[in-house]
Formats: C-alpha cells, sequence, structure tokens
C-alpha cells in the first residue's frame, strides 16, 4: 500500500455535551480536503478517514479545537481508545460533587417554595442565597458550553439549559428588586399548571435550582452509563497479557510484553495468559478462549496448533512462537473493529443528529413566540414566562441524540464479550430483513478437518503408489483436501519433488512428480483430462459418495489409476444452529462444491432441505446473485478466500473467525469461534440491538412531539418540564444498557447440559 493511501483515526474528543455538538465537530471536519468523518455522541470519538498526503492528523486536531472543544491523538497506531472508566473520568467526579452539592442547596429552597406554611417572613431572601450558588455554579457546565458555541455562532442543547436556568433566576431577581417579591409578607402558592392573573411578582428560584439539580442528574447518570456502556471494550482491551517469559536458548527471561518480536519463543505456565498470536512448539495443554470467542470449552492444543494472544492456558506448560505481535494480533483486530463499529452511525442516527442541529433554534423561536402568545392574550406576564420557559426546557433533544449511540455501544461490546463482532450499524437492518441463509458446508457446518478414509487401487496398480504420488502434488495446493492427502502420504515418507505445478479452481491440480505427468482431481475432472475412468473405480466413486464421503482420482502416465475417499466430520453444534436459525424465520441453504450425494446426506444429517451442490468457488457469488433475484434477502455464512466475494455480495455476510482473513474482511459479521451457533447468536443480537434502537427513539420523539404542545398551552410547571427532560434521557439510555443481559444461546445450552 501506498504512502498516499486513506488512513483510518479514531480521535478522543472532549466537551461534546450533545449530539448538537458532534454535528458541528462532523461538519468541521468533513470541510478539510480528502476527509471522511463522522463523529459520535455516545464514545466521544471521531472515526476520520483522510489522506495523510494533503493534511495531517495535526490539522485535524486544530480543526475540533476550532469550534470549541478538545481532540488528541490516539496513544499508538491502531490502538482503540475507549473512554475513561467510570472510576478513571474526572468529569464525572465533577458532575458529582456540583450534583450532591446543588441538591443539598435547592432542597430548602423547593420546600420553601412550594409549601405555603414553611414561608416565614423574608424567606425570599434565604431562597435567593441558596439558589444563586445552585444557578450560577451548579450549572456553570451548561453556561460554560452555552458561552462557548455562542462564540463560534452556534446553539446546542446547554443553549436551552442555560437560557432556562438564568431566565428563572433573572426573573426572580426582577421581581426580588424590581416588583413586589421582595417585600417581608410575601407569601407563595406552587400551582402545577399556570393560572390566568397569578401575581406578576412570584419568584422563580426553586424552578432554577430544581432545573438545575435535574439536569445535573440526568447529565450524571447519562455519562456514568456510557462510562458502562464502553465498559466491554475497555475490559477487552485489559485482556491481553503484561509480562511474559521470553525463552533465550533454555534460559527464560521476564519481560513486559511490549518487547515480543516475531518469531521470539516464550513460555505459557498453567493458569498464565497467553502474551500473543503464535504456534505451539512444545507442550500438550488446554486452552480456554472464552473471554476472547464466547466458547465455554476449553480447546486442546499440541505442537503445530495455533492459539491466540489472551486466552488463558488451562492446563500443562507450553513453549510458543510468536507470529503476530502488537496491533496486528487477533486481540487487537477485534478491538479495532468493535471500536470502529461503535464509532459509525446508522442513517436512522443521521437523521436524528440533523433534527438535532436545527431544533435548538427552532426551540428558541417557538419560546420567544409562546412568551408574546401569551403577553398578547392578556394572561400575565408570570403566565406567559413560565409557559416559555417550560418550552425552553422540555425541549431540549438529549433522548434524540442517545437514543442510536447508546443501543450500539452496548450491543456492539456485549458481542465483542461473546465473540460476535458487528462491523458497523448499518449492518443492524440487513439482519432484520434477512430471509435465507446461505452455509458453506466446509469448515462452517462441517469441521473442515478432512482425513483420508480410504485408499483404493485400480487392478494390477499399488494402493502406497497411489497415495505417494497424489500426495507429493497435492503438498503444493493449500486445499483442506490437499492437506489431508499430504498429510497421509507423508506418514509413508518424504514427499518428492514437484514440477510444473497447476492448480485448476475447484477441479484439481496436475504437474509432474519423479518424471511422471500426474493428475489429481474431481472424477469427472480427471476423466476428461485422461479419457475415462474404469468401471470399477467408477463404482467405488459412487458408493463413497452415497455414504457422504468426497472421492478424488488419481491418474498419472494418461491412466486412472487410483482413487481416495476424504471424510469430513459435521460439528456437533451444526444441527442445533440450523434449528435456532429457523427459528428466527431464516431458511438455511447449504453450499458446496461437493457432489450432490454428498451434499445431501451432509444436509440431511443437520436439518437442511435446500442444497446447491458442486459449486465452484467462482459460482459462490453467482448462487447469491440467483437468490437475490427471486426476491430473497440473503446472508452468507463462509469461511475461505474463495468464499470473499460470495459474503461481500450478500445482504449479509457473516464470516467464521477461524478462517481467513479476506473472508473476514469481506463480511459484515465476524464470529470469532467456529461455531455455527453463534451465527444465530448474532443475528439474534443485531436484531435486539435494533428493536432498542427503535424503541429508543420512538421514546425520545413522542416525548418531543407530545411534550412542547402542552408547553406552549402552558399545562406544564417548567419543574415538571425540567424533570420530564432528565426522565427520558435517563429511560433512553437504562433501556440500552438491558443488552448487557443479552445471553448467548451457546452459554444456555451449556448451561442445561452440564446442569443435566
Amino acid at each position: 500500500m501506498s504512502a498516499e493511501a486513506p488512513r483510518r483515526l479514531e480521535l478522543p474528543i472532549e466537551g461534546m455535551t450533545c449530539a448538537t455538538c458532534a454535528m458541528r465537530i462532523e461538519k468541521r471536519l468533513n470541510k478539510l480536503p480528502g476527509v471522511e468523518a463522522s463523529v459520535n455522541y455516545a464514545t466521544e470519538r471521531a472515526s476520520v478517514v483522510f489522506d495523510e498526503s494533503t493534511i495531517s492528523p495535526a490539522s485535524l486536531v486544530e480543526a475540533v479545537e476550532q469550534v470549541g472543544y478538545h481532540a488528541s491523538l490516539p496513544r499508538g497506531e491502531g490502538a482503540a481508545s475507549p473512554a475513561p472508566s467510570v472510576e478513571s473520568d474526572p468529569g464525572l467526579a465533577d458532575l458529582r460533587r456540583r450534583l450532591v452539592i446543588s441538591a443539598l442547596l435547592a432542597a430548602p429552597v423547593v420546600a420553601l417554595s412550594m409549601i405555603r406554611p414553611l414561608q416565614f417572613d423574608n424567606w425570599q431572601w434565604l431562597a435567593l442565597q441558596l439558589a444563586t450558588p445552585v444557578a450560577v455554579w451548579g450549572a456553570w457546565p451548561f453556561h460554560r458550553a452555552a458561552i462557548a458555541n455562542a462564540r463560534h455562532g452556534a446553539t446546542t442543547m446547554d443553549t436551552l439549559i442555560s437560557l432556562g436556568v438564568l431566565a428563572a433566576f433573572g426573573w426572580s431577581m426582577v421581581a426580588l428588586f424590581l416588583l413586589d417579591a421582595g417585600q417581608p409578607g410575601m407569601r407563595m402558592q406552587f400551582h402545577w399548571v399556570q393560572a390566568r392573573g397569578t401575581s406578576a411578582s412570584e419568584i422563580y428560584l426553586e424552578v432554577s435550582s430544581a432545573l438545575t439539580v435535574f439536569l445535573l442528574a440526568g447529565r450524571y447518570f447519562e455519562r456514568r452509563a456510557k462510562r458502562r456502556a464502553g465498559a466491554a471494550l475497555e475490559a477487552l482491551l485489559e485482556l491481553g497479557a503484561k509480562e511474559v517469559s521470553i525463552l533465550e536458548g533454555e534460559v527464560e527471561r521476564r519481560v513486559p510484553v511490549s518487547e515480543l518480536r516475531v518469531d521470539t519463543r516464550f513460555v505459557v505456565r498453567p493458569g498464565e495468559r497467553i502474551a500473543t498470536d503464535g504456534i505451539v512448539e512444545e507442550g500438550h495443554s488446554a486452552i480456554d478462549a472464552s473471554l476472547l470467542t464466547g466458547e465455554s470449552v476449553p480447546v486442546e492444543v499440541s505442537p503445530g496448533d495455533s492459539v491466540a494472544g489472551a486466552t488463558v492456558n488451562a492446563g500443562g506448560r507450553l513453549v510458543v512462537r510468536a507470529i503476530r505481535v502488537g496491533a496486528d494480533t487477533a486481540l487487537a483486530k477485534i478491538a479495532r473493529l468493535v471500536s470502529e463499529a461503535q464509532s459509525g452511525k446508522a442513517p436512522v442516527q443521521r437523521l436524528a443528529d440533523r433534527i438535532s442541529s436545527v431544533f435548538v433554534p427552532i426551540v428558541i423561536a417557538l419560546s420567544m413566540a409562546t412568551l408574546l402568545g401569551w403577553l398578547a392574550a392578556g394572561a400575565g406576564a408570570t403566565v406567559a414566562f413560565s409557559a416559555a420557559v417550560a418550552v425552553l426546557i422540555i425541549a431540549c433533544p438529549c433522548a434524540l441524540g442517545l437514543a442510536t449511540p447508546t443501543a450500539l455501544l452496548v450491543g456492539t461490546g456485549r458481542g465483542a464479550q461473546l465473540g460476535l463482532l458487528i462491523r458497523g450499524p448499518e449492518v443492524l437492518e440487513s439482519t432484520r430483513r434477512v430471509d435465507t441463509i446461505l452455509l458453506d458446508k466446509t469448515g462452517t457446518v462441517t469441521s473442515g478437518v478432512m482425513s483420508v478414509h480410504r485408499v483404493v487401487a485400480a487392478d494390477g496398480e499399488d494402493r502406497d503408489e497411489v497415495l505417494r504420488l497424489a500426495g507429493a502434488l497435492e503438498d503444493a495446493s493449500e486445499h483442506p483436501i490437499a492437506r489431508a492427502i499430504a498429510a497421509a502420504a507423508r506418514t509413508a515418507g518424504a514427499l518428492q519433488p514437484v514440477q510444473d505445478f497447476q492448480s485448476r479452481a475447484g477441479l484439481g491440480v496436475d504437474g509432474t512428480v519423479g518424471g511422471r505427468p500426474v493428475v489429481v482431481g474431481r472424477p469427472a475432472f480427471v476423466s476428461s483430462v485422461v479419457g475415462g475412468v474404469s468401471a470399477e473405480l467408477g463404482r467405488a466413486c459412487s458408493e463413497a459418495e452415497a455414504e457422504g464421503r468426497t472421492t478424488v482420482v488419481v491418474a498419472w502416465d494418461g491412466a486412472a489409476r487410483g482413487l481416495i475417499e476424504i471424510s469430513d466430520t459435521i460439528k456437533p453444534t451444526s444441527a442445533e444452529a440450523v434449528v435456532g436459525l429457523r427459528a428466527l424465520g431464516i431458511r438455511p441453504v447449504l453450499l458446496t462444491g461437493d457432489n450432490e450425494a454428498t451434499a445431501r446426506n451432509v444436509a440431511a444429517s443437520v436439518g437442511i432441505d435446500e442444497v446447491f451442490a458442486g459449486v465452484l468457488p467462482s459460482g459462490k457469488a453467482d448462487v447469491v446473485r440467483r437468490l437475490q433475484g427471486e426476491g430473497r434477502v440473503v446472508a452468507m455464512v463462509g469461511d475461505g478466500v474463495n468464499d470473499a466475494p460470495a459474503l461481500a455480495l450478500a445482504d449479509l455476510g457473516l464470516a467464521i473467525g477461524t478462517g481467513t482473513d479476506a473472508a473476514i474482511e469481506a463480511s459484515d459479521l465476524t464470529l470469532v469461534s467456529g461455531d455455527l451457533r453463534a451465527a444465530v447468536d448474532a443475528i439474534r443480537l443485531a436484531r435486539r440491538t435494533l428493536g432498542t434502537i427503535k424503541a429508543n427513539l420512538f421514546w425520545a420523539f413522542a416525548y418531543n412531539v407530545a411534550a412542547i404542545p402542552l408547553a406552549i398551552l402552558g399545562l406544564l410547571n417548567p419543574l415538571i418540564a425540567g424533570g420530564a427532560m432528565a426522565l427520558s434521557s435517563a429511560f433512553v439510555v437504562s433501556n440500552s444498557l438491558r443488552l448487557r443481559r443479552f445471553a448467548s444461546s451457546r452459554d444456555l445450552t451449556s448451561a442445561t447440559v452440564h446442569g443435566g
């Protein structure tokens, strides 16, 4: 990749208080040449794609600061940058302090204002002394943000809050010092709904005080919930080991993980986390990968097996050779995918953000119109003022800005804990519409670990010779069947070198072994090359395929000399996964390059009725197109390089994480484990997240649509408006947090099995 290739950067942003802030930053960044930015209020990050040849990362930071916010470059290339935790967030501690002190000061002000018997002579002056620090110091975060936005000619939710608090407090000051509210015998009656003829000298100190407390409480619990929502990603990043015992000869030396390099050998003792992705060179053990893949059953490993960083060695001592370090590890890739997904925006969220950006000026105009309208109707200054302030407060679009990002934050974080990686918010809508799912057979429905079942030699030929020549030729191929044949041949001795090797995608291979031209592949392909296969070998092929085994024919010197039967085991959880997919209203279809008999045998074993057999790698995408042409919304599950085009073309692509990087890159959802039941969990979680987003948006829109007219009509006291606004945000965030309790069907099944 050239230096001019687009680069992706995650910028932590400080100072955002609502979705309108995020919209302003996003708009400013997108004005820069060659920049595509998405700013997420919930994660407090800007996801920026830019051309480093035309703009520098420092220029991005400068652009953010030009609109009144603070940005910082991430700690390292490829590093995810989750928001601070609940314990480490200084902004949260400041909000808590302001909330507690303001609540203690506001309580007597509200009591004195609402309970007439408590109103002694000159009580209003005590209320003023108690309310002043609340309206000024307690509400300072809102005032400060409003001032900063005003300097840049912008308005946000904080503008509405600040105006509401200052209007209530300012009116009270006018009434106390210039009207009759400062008289010693002044008494005030609290009204849930302002009535015409109310004294124009009434004060609103309880409104400014209680409003500040309500909104501080809403802001505090919202920020705390956002930190909790992001805890899954933070926990994921903390999974990795901090130190590792590297081997230098036979001597162990304890060093920080950052000193690990590719090909470094290191020791993992029982109970320790594996420091990075590697290959086991010595030892046998069981690896607990549950925190990374969601799989509860440990996996046995031995020399030659791959292990992932952050998994736990549950058994014996292992010596591992590092193959990936730092940002290239599976853990880093998972964290990066989750972080990018959380920073993205669904189309519905972009609509909500656009509404929020124009909402504040409209609300200010509505508030002014309400004030003038009531005054023109002769209702009196108190009623007019009360209605205008209620409009300012009740219309704050907090819930609207939080509806989508909080649900996405929690949903993707929970998915990461279960080994389900949702690539972005646009994926959620696809999961709702899917009605057909294509399941690639090898490595998805079956284990993909092939083994030689039987070698059949033609009359006059030697079985060992058939296997030896086929194994030598197949050793140059990466196909699972080729690896199985080569491994079986290698047990009998060293393999001969191959010349003129050629691979015929989905058909077979040919080349020269020991001076002989050898062809290995599908019966039809080999038959077309050598001019036919004997009746004896034909019968053996038919019998093997009827029993669900795959056959390859071996030919040399222009004649078919034998065949090799290959068997693949069906994963024990595949049938259960098919039942789960049907329960979601999705029709499973088996897709394989194997012959019809083998495919039907496997499909029947797991409960699948519809089969596409004999499909070449290049034809998988054609099957997706064909089903889409029938009006179906198609999902595809696969794990190989040859699955990548079909995964990319499908309406929803799901990659088995044990597969290739190409498949994972082409997919919308990645299943870190190799368990097909994870596909069921992924679709369930995505649909649940989408449902939560829609419920949040409905509540946020319905709340504003219903409440603003009530406020304009003078049917809402500003005090009630403030409480309702804070509660709407609390509802949206708490509804999103329910996704943390999403349970994996794999865990439920495991609990049932082990529970007896």
